[in-house]
């Protein structure tokens, strides 16, 4: 059971999980003030910090001003002395950007920034779908993007400043992730030039919730805008009938009937298919894409940071009495007798067994308690580290 809420309903909504569930998620958009307060997520100290100290290269910012992305070369040159290569971020020319009325897009900050990396991980966890994080920095009166929908969902996080959104609905419902706005250029512009369902202001601590294919445009008010898009990379039942027939193929490549020749000139084709229909649709029923479509879910995501220094540093030290725990985000869980992870799949023999039980559990255990031999090998696999002191 549920002890307490998650990132979702402490921090984006207040409506509870499911309420929001059944009556919000990939539905219709949710706007909520005063979600929270986001300080401890970005700010814009944080973001200074990121373009002129961090080293960041493309592609984890982008440019853009009045719908156009500008290119690469306008914002990025070598890094001097040492880091001559080509594209690390400019941040004169940035600057010169952004003063000129351009938006910053910082891409991916659950990759690069600690405090968006664990409300990232946490949320991704709770939700079950990956997650990206980005921040729009938008100069007063700035517009980056035309128009447009997205193939994920979002939600939005206002930080500092205001902006104002208008909203249409879709024109092409739940696109899968081949399907661009831009396949659609023409109704989402239609679309746009009329009367809008949302027309707000987002102030600080507000969250807006936008389902994928929802038609959106935001412009910077009076003063500097800066907000987080949280993207849902959506898993979606055409992603599960894509692994089911990936199985139902797999299990008639071992049929020798399937893997007969056809006919010399391919005459009475028809009945051919008739025979492949037949099987086709046996082999769909029996097929279980249960275990592919995991691990294509544990590929899509990242397990928590590991440092080598102090992983090194607690195998040379282990003794009994060392505490460990589970890496956070692993997606580790027990078949059979392997331990399945993000970062491999580990044998696990039988007098090993109730140690990996009890460290599944996520909390800190004693190496004696789990076994000596199993927690270094652990630790050298990057599945526990070091609990924190």
């Amino acid at each position: 059971m549920r002890t307490r809420p998650g990132v979702l309903e402490s921090r984006l909504i207040d409506i509870g999980r499911e309420k929001f569930a059944r009556e919000i998620w990939g539905r219709t958009p949710l706007l909520t003030r005063r979600a929270g307060e986001f300080s401890d997520l970005c700010t814009a100290e944080g973001i200074d910090e990121l373009i002129s100290r961090r080293g960041l290269r493309t592609p984890f910012l982008r440019v853009a001003k009045d719908g156009t992305s500008l290119p690469d070369s306008s914002f990025t040159s070598p890094a001097g002395a040492g880091a001559t290569i080509g594209d690390q971020l400019d941040d004169t020319m940035l600057w010169r950007s952004f003063a000129d009325g351009a938006t910053l897009v910082l891409h991916a900050l659950h990759r690069t920034w600690e405090p968006i990396s664990r409300f990232g991980t946490d949320l991704s966890t709770e939700l079950g779908h990956p997650i990206q994080v980005n921040a729009y920095i938008t100069p007063p009166g700035g517009r980056g993007f035309d128009h447009h929908y997205d193939v994920h969902d979002v939600f939005v996080v206002q930080i500092e400043g205001t902006k104002r959104w208008v909203i249409h609905e879709p024109v092409h419902p739940a696109p899968l992730r081949h399907q661009p706005w831009t396949d659609h250029r023409a109704a989402v512009t239609r679309t746009a030039a009329g009367p809008a369902c949302i027309d707000t202001l987002l102030e600080p601590g507000d969250c807006l919730y936008l389902p994928r294919g929802w038609i959106h445009a935001a412009e910077a008010r009076d003063e500097t805008s800066i907000h987080l898009t949280v993207g849902v990379h959506n898993w979606t039942r055409h992603a599960l009938a894509e692994q089911l027939v990936r199985a139902t193929l797999d299990a008639l490549g071992d049929d020798p009937e399937m893997r007969r020749t056809l006919p010399v000139g391919l005459d009475g084709i028809g009945d051919e298919i008739g025979a492949v229909r037949e099987r086709l649709m046996t082999a769909l029923v029996e097929a279980d894409p249960t275990s592919p479509f995991d691990r294509i879910r544990r590929e899509q995501g990242r397990p928590a940071p590991l440092g080598p220094l102090s992983q090194l540093a607690a195998v040379l030290d282990l003794h009994p009495d060392t505490t460990v725990r589970l890496r956070g985000a692993l997606h580790a869980r027990l078949e059979g007798s392997y331990l399945v992870t993000r970062v491999g799949r580990f044998a696990v023999p039988k007098e090993d067994l109730p140690g990996v039980t009890r460290l599944l559990d996520g909390e800190t255990h004693r190496a004696k308690t789990l076994g000596v031999d199993l927690v270094e090998r652990f630790l050298r696999a990057g599945i526990l580290t070091p609990a924190e002191r």
